[in-house]
């Protein structure tokens, strides 16, 4: 139906109001309305608009199954989910499963049937399209912002919280929870999952230097992780988390940057204002995208190293970005390859880039109000300018060819919408505008300066301006015959003001005075409320509120002639354009007003001879019926003579032609009413309408398929609805002399001034949307509505009576009322009432107000009773207040629970008694609504402070009851102490550290502030626990937290900052020199490459040495750097042998096993190296000895070979452990079998890189020396038979053990399957006595076993060397390759062979040697 279209701007602050399908066609949530554009071709296309919402969109999503990629779901504040066939942009279903706004939906990319919603109240919703069934959930009371689908595994979805949780549900088991991801501080504003499966393509690491994450390759994923997949979530808190779902803990965080503009500096207020949105490309695993603090859009590249991971989208040219925050993102590959990402933003545009150069391909700019105005310039051609309801006017250049959307927007100046335009009839590019606030201003459209605006300003909106010929007093200074332009603004208040446009700082003048002084007016003026000024400048026609039009002659305004045809306010007069039109038409006038009645009135012969005085006309030139509503605007064409369009509230644009009277084309194209149009000044065919549905339309008067307004039924059905409306709800300000019922009833959705509102935003968004009075704003149709009484408020129902019993008695008969006179007269002049009257009572009860008092207590109690029975309450109250029965009013007010403020301030009346009973009663009542924090004021206010304060307390106002305590008692009472404690456990418990930290520091508990602050344990946290206890003079607990802290930075490589933290605790010098060990071999380990370098923060002198050993090293590093002094100085002895103590005293940081990371048992093993350093300045040789083998066994137990032996080399010099101890030999047992036990394994690791060199290497490197092998030392010291022996029984033991326990299993099998079945038992016992025999002989052997091993010396058994058997092995191995071994080792290696191969296999690996 239409040609372009602006449309609506996408609502704001929504998780998902935007999604793309596989063919490019684009779905937009916009007020309640769903529009679809085509972004498939170089430019976007709106093809359609879905309506079918009552409230504001808040969720669009396609389903990706390639079979219905023309399915779409939309969700809503109305709490609903509309299913759509956006083919034929049909409504297929409707679920309404949701009771509050739904806040976030997604259709599965796996399961084309399933779409998840969910609402505020924290409630998750399937819908299965195919069966139209539902399933409900609750995983968490929180409110949701965002859900996400997973693309991997169909029942996965993953839920973000406003209060910064990730919640993973399992939809397939009633929405178990599987995981709950916490780390964001705020709301999480978007989540998107990886497109790949499986966490083996990245592994994270988090940099604390700058907040970013590390990400480099891993190994791959055990059995258990096959579906989970990494997920990112972007929050207020400013980051975007990775997050992994196997693990189900964060592996990075991505910081925003701040991205200072060119000419701008970073604005303060960034955070308040930003929205976090995060895309997962598809195709792209390792990139993502997210929004930033301004409107710009990143690209990371999560497999970058360094601070700035990220690209900017747009930096090629200038301008490409949004100007403000980027609310969603949606991503589709084309059929030609094309990868575009579409974006909404706060700036009301909607962008298309291209994901492979980043640079914007076009940009479509949309509406976020009423059009109220649209005027293309009488100069510069095609130019089209749009005032609009967001405070902005939009230009649009509607004839570029490079860009259709070609749009400029003028914010500057502008407070409120935007509600009038006029362009200069000569002056190209100068534009003027109204606004709502009743500001006039002036545009140079080709510049950047800001406005010129009026210094008179109107008091109500700006309905009309007008560019005219000047008037007195302003034409007496018109410069020398130059055409002189004055620019006339019509307002609300019925005022026409006409502004100098070269001196707006100058006083308007009002034309009032100009009419009344020439035509000798001493009577008020109708208010005005429109003007049109004819195009040769001779005459101006002026609309009236009363439906008069005024025609006078300019310059001096004499009334010519009043058109008294209309009897409601006119709305909008047109005079037919003179250019290329014939002489009989130059006199046309149209007129529309709140009838829906269009007139033309011919006033050629009263221009061309005036007559003397002014005539009444009452009849028009033609008369154009056929709109069904108030007419709101019209246009004539400046290529037809003849050929007028209007607009209406009944939402169509009706071109007419005039002088034949006769409906040509009728556009429907619209959703609700009609404001404004304009003809297309170069297309004949083209016109240009907007609306209240924030849109701006082109279209062709030929292609229409009407050509009248919509009547019959439904015309009739939309006026008995607001008839409807009128009489079930209260009464409602006029709208433009129009009922807002009828407004709404004409348009689909709401159109009450809801939809007016400047911002279009969610129902759950933070930002408030701005609220403006109706009676401070122009209507939102903008036909005129003026200062006379509301009809509708005069309307009002009347109040309830207080006495409608005799209020009744008062509409009787006539001769009934007559005859209560006689009683009454009688009554009262003491001639006694007739039998049985009793004034006040039965059928005389009306008597009662007119008698004696107690009669009027009869009748109070008879209106009491009514009231009662009709359960009017509150005015029995009222009626026991007047008689006097303050107590009994109040009494029955608090019985029935509907005590207020006014009654209670009325019970001092009846004694402090009453009063305070009272105020208990209202405590409880209130206590009922749940209003505790005024019932705990009333208690104040009758001295129960300690009630007030149990009250706030049992309700968990603790902060409030803390205040109060503070307020009212001394800050000694153990109250404020049990108040803190109790709120700082509840705190605690729901997870918010530092408030119940603050708790405890405020009790003087500083040791319980630091536990909980600590209890988080990152980073940050630890470091400010420490620091707390430090000052609290905790110091254990202090010295405890630096070696968490410690420990912990150390494991992520932050060497400098573990030291730091250290360094704050002098009694920790021991653990200093402890971390710096560990540091000292983490680099040697680096340097040869076991351990990665990237991401390590360490200290200069760590760098390993060539000149020095290692231990040396640490020597001289801990001289120089940690102040400790060597022996041979004064005091070194002592000092030493105090860090060794302390040293000792310290124990393993964690055992060691085969699982544990590289990291952690460096720690564990540089503690012995630590102390071996000590020793060997102490020279005690035993001990140096032992913490090495201590520090050499870690990485044994770690059953890490290759760090095993690298480790051997860079603490054993040479190879040869005895250079160690030269200066002092070993004296103990221990030290002399741990030495022996050091070196064999030393040995142990030559041997088999001798085993691993290749054949050829042998030749070159062989060494031949007195009986030794060609591997170039001593291997004897491997093939010791004291170890063999032991290893031997070891094993015997081992193969024993296993034997039993197979034979214990095998026996409870037998038993679980046989039962106590009694054909089994005679079987079963045969069984059990060859067992018995069988377990008594390897008990035999076990027992013999365990004293062999019991005889062997502990030193054998304490210090093992490597396995005999497997180095005999090995030699005799090397023997038969090209490197020849002694006769008498290959002897020595068979003999044990033959003697402790016991084993089976290694019975089989020997007897190729053996035989």
């Amino acid at each position: 139906m239409h040609e372009r279209l602006l449309p609506a701007s996408p609502n704001w602050y929504c998780s998902r109001c935007c999604d793309v399908n596989s063919s490019g066609l684009l779905g937009v949530g916009a007020k309640n309305l769903l529009y679809l554009i085509d972004v498939s071709a170089s430019t976007c296309r709106t093809v359609g608009v879905l309506v079918g919402h009552k409230g504001l969109v808040s969720g669009v999503s396609f389903c990706r199954d390639s079979t219905q990629t023309h399915l779409c779901a939309t969700s809503s504040g109305d709490g609903v989910v509309l299913f759509w066939d956006t083919n034929t942009q049909a409504l297929l279903r409707e679920d309404a499963d949701h009771q509050n706004p739904i806040s976030a939906l997604h259709w599965s990319p796996l399961d084309k049937n399933l779409v998840v919603s969910g609402d505020e109240k924290g409630i998750v919703v399937c819908h299965w399209y195919n069966t139209g069934d539902t399933a409900s959930f609750f995983p968490e009371p929180r409110s949701i912002v965002c859900l996400t689908c997973s693309p991997h595994t169909w029942s996965t979805v993953a839920v973000g919280y406003k209060d910064g949780m990730i919640v993973l549900i399992d939809v397939s088991k009633k929405g178990e929870v599987t995981h709950r991801l916490r780390g964001h501080d705020d709301d999480i504003h978007s989540l998107a999952w990886s497109p790949l499966g499986g966490e083996d393509a990245l592994y994270c690491r988090t940099e604390p230097s700058d907040g970013g994450g590390e990400l480099r390759a891993s190994n791959g994923m055990s059995a258990g992780e096959e579906k989970a997949c990494y997920l990112a979530s972007g929050s207020k808190d400013q980051t975007v988390r990775i997050w992994s779902t196997a693990t189900g803990k964060g592996v990075s965080t991505l910081k925003l940057p701040y991205l200072k503009r060119r000419g701008s500096a970073v604005d303060p207020t960034l955070k308040e204002r930003l929205w976090l949105n995060v895309l997962w490309p598809k195709g792209r695993p390792t990139q993502l995208v997210s929004s930033c603090f301004s409107g710009e859009l990143l690209m990371w590249d999560l497999t970058r190293t360094g601070k700035q991971k990220w690209t900017l989208f747009g930096s090629s040219s200038e301008g490409q970005n949004h100007s403000r925050i980027v609310f969603n993102t949606a991503s589709v590959t084309l059929w030609d390859g094309r990868e575009l990402l579409l974006s909404t933003s706060l700036d009301r545009e909607v962008k298309c880039w291209d994901l492979a150069s980043l640079s914007c391909c076009w940009t479509l700019p949309t509406l976020g109000g009423f059009v109220y105005s649209l005027t293309f310039s009488p100069v510069g051609t095609g130019c089209l300018a749009v005032g609009v309801g967001d405070n902005m006017i939009r230009v649009w250049n509607t004839l570029s060819t490079q860009n259709h959307y070609d749009t400029r927007c003028f914010w500057q100046g502008i407070k409120s919408k935007v509600t009038s335009l006029a362009w200069h009839p000569k002056r190209e590019g100068t534009l003027s505008f109204g606004t709502d606030d009743g500001k006039v201003g002036i545009y140079d459209v080709f510049s950047n300066k800001p406005p010129q605006i009026s210094s008179s300003y109107h008091k109500k909106t700006v309905y009309s301006l007008a560019w005219g010929p000047s008037l007195p007093p302003m034409s007496f200074g018109s410069a020398e015959g130059k055409p002189s332009y004055s620019l006339y603004s019509c307002a609300g208040e019925g005022v026409i003001l006409q502004h100098d446009p070269y001196k707006l700082s100058g006083d308007a003048s009002d034309i009032n005075s100009l009419i009344r002084e020439t035509n000798n007016i001493k009577h008020k003026l109708s208010p005005h409320t429109d003007l049109s000024w004819k195009p040769d400048g001779k005459v101006v026609a002026i609309g009236n509120e009363d439906g008069c039009i005024d025609v006078y002659q300019a310059p001096s305004l004499k009334l010519l002639c009043s058109i008294q045809q209309h009897h409601k306010i006119i709305n909008t007069l047109r005079w037919h354009p003179e250019h290329n039109a014939p002489p009989e038409l130059h006199g046309l006038l149209a007129s529309g007003s709140s009838n829906a009645i269009v007139y033309v009135h011919d006033l050629r012969s009263v221009i061309e001879n005036p007559p003397e005085s002014p005539l009444v006309l009452t009849e028009s030139y033609r008369r154009l019926c056929g709109h069904t509503s108030k007419i709101t605007g019209m246009s004539w064409s400046p290529h037809h003579s003849g050929k007028l369009v209007t607009v209406s509230y009944d939402g169509t644009a009706q071109v007419w032609d005039v002088q034949q009277e006769m409906e040509v084309s009728n556009y429907r194209g619209h959703v609700g009413y009609l404001l404004c149009v304009d003809w297309s000044p170069v297309d004949p065919d083209v016109i240009w309408t907007g609306g209240k549905d924030f849109t701006v339309q082109e279209w062709r008067v030929s292609k229409q398929e009407f050509t009248k307004p919509p009547k019959g039924k439904k015309m009739l059905d939309l006026k008995e609805k607001a008839k409807q409306k009128k009489k079930t709800k209260k009464p409602t300000p006029e709208v433009n002399s129009e009922p807002v019922a009828e407004v709404a009833s004409t348009g689909q959705g709401p159109s009450d001034e809801d939809e007016e509102q400047v911002e279009v935003i969610s129902a759950s968004s933070p930002v408030p949307p701005t609220a403006s009075s109706a009676a401070q704003r122009k209507p939102s149709s903008l036909v005129k509505c003026r200062d006379k009484p509301d009809s509708n408020l005069q309307k009002r129902k009347k109040a309830r009576s207080l006495l409608p019993v005799s209020t009744a008695m008062d509409h009787r008969p006539k001769e009934e009322l007559l005859q209560d006179c006689l009683t009454l007269a009688a009554v009262t002049h003491g001639s006694g009432p007739p039998a049985g009257c009793v004034p006040g009572q039965g059928e005389h009860v009306h008597l009662g107000l007119f008698s004696d008092r107690a009669a009027l207590h009869r009748m109070f109690d008879a209106e009491e009773e009514s009231h009662v029975e009709s359960g009017h309450f509150e005015s029995v109250v009222y009626l026991r207040l007047w008689s006097g029965d303050l107590e009994g009013a109040l009494q029955l007010a608090a019985e029935r629970g509907e005590l207020n403020d006014h009654l209670l301030s009325m019970a001092p009346m009846g004694g402090f008694k009453v009063w305070h009973s009272m105020v208990e009663r209202y405590v409880k009542q209130l206590c009922l609504q749940e209003q505790y924090l005024k019932a705990a004021s009333h208690l104040l206010s009758i001295n129960k402070l300690y009630d007030a304060i149990d009250l706030l307390r049992s309700h968990k106002l603790y902060r409030e009851a803390i205040a109060l305590v503070k307020a009212r008692l001394p800050l000694e009472d153990p109250v404020l102490k049990e108040l803190y404690t109790c709120w700082a456990s509840m705190l605690e418990k729901d997870g918010h550290f530092s408030a119940a930290a603050k708790c405890y520091i405020a009790v003087g508990a500083s040791f319980d502030a630091a536990k909980v602050i600590a209890r988080k344990s990152d980073i940050s946290s630890l470091r400010t626990a420490t620091a707390l206890a430090s000052v609290s003079g905790e110091d254990a607990l202090a010295q405890s937290l630096a070696l968490r802290c410690a420990k912990d930075l150390a494991s992520m490589g932050d060497w400098i900052a573990a030291q730091q933290v250290l360094a704050s605790q002098k009694s920790l010098l021991g653990h200093r020199l402890h971390l710096s060990m560990t540091e000292l071999l983490y680099a040697a380990l680096t340097q040869t490459g076991f351990v990665p370098e990237s991401g390590i923060i360490g200290h200069a002198w760590a760098s390993p040495s060539s000149e020095n050993h290692i231990l040396e090293q640490a020597q001289e590093i801990w001289s120089e750097q940690f102040g400790v002094s060597k022996v041979e100085s004064a005091g070194g002895r002592g000092n030493l042998e105090d860090l060794l103590q302390e040293l000792k005293s310290v124990a393993s940081p964690t055992r060691v096993t085969a699982s544990l990371p590289l990291t952690q048992v460096l720690l564990s093993s540089s503690l012995h190296v630590a102390r071996s350093v000590l020793s060997w300045s102490l020279d005690d040789a035993d001990q140096l000895i032992k913490e090495l083998w201590q520090a050499v066994a870690c990485f044994r137990e770690a059953a890490d070979f290759a760090v095993y032996a690298e480790i051997c080399r860079i603490l054993i010099p040479g190879g040869d452990v005895s250079a160690l101890v030269k200066t002092k030999p070993l004296v103990s047992e221990d030290a002399k079998a741990a030495a022996d036990s050091l070196q064999a394994w030393v040995l142990y690791h030559r041997l088999y890189k001798n085993w691993w060199r290749r054949p050829d290497d042998h030749h070159q490197e062989a060494i031949v020396t007195n009986g030794l092998s060609q591997l170039g030392f001593d291997v004897s010291l491997l093939l010791s038979d004291a170890h063999a022996a032991c290893q031997a029984e070891q094993r015997s033991v081992r193969e024993i053990q296993e034997h039993l326990a197979a034979m214990v299993m095998q026996h409870s099998r037998i038993n679980a399957t046989n039962g106590d079945a009694p054909e089994h038992h005679l079987e079963e016992t045969n069984q059990q006595s060859k067992e018995e025999d069988t377990f008594l002989s390897l008990t035999t052997k076990m027992s013999r076993h365990q004293t062999q091993l019991a005889n062997i010396p502990d030193t054998i058994k304490l210090y093992p060397h490597p396995d005999v058997t497997e180095c005999c092995l090995i030699l005799l191995h090397l023997s038969q390759s090209s490197l020849s071994v002694p006769q008498s080792l290959q002897q020595e290696a068979k003999d044990l062979l033959r003697k402790y191969a016991t084993s089976p296999a290694l019975r089989k690996a020997s007897n190729r040697f053996l035989s």
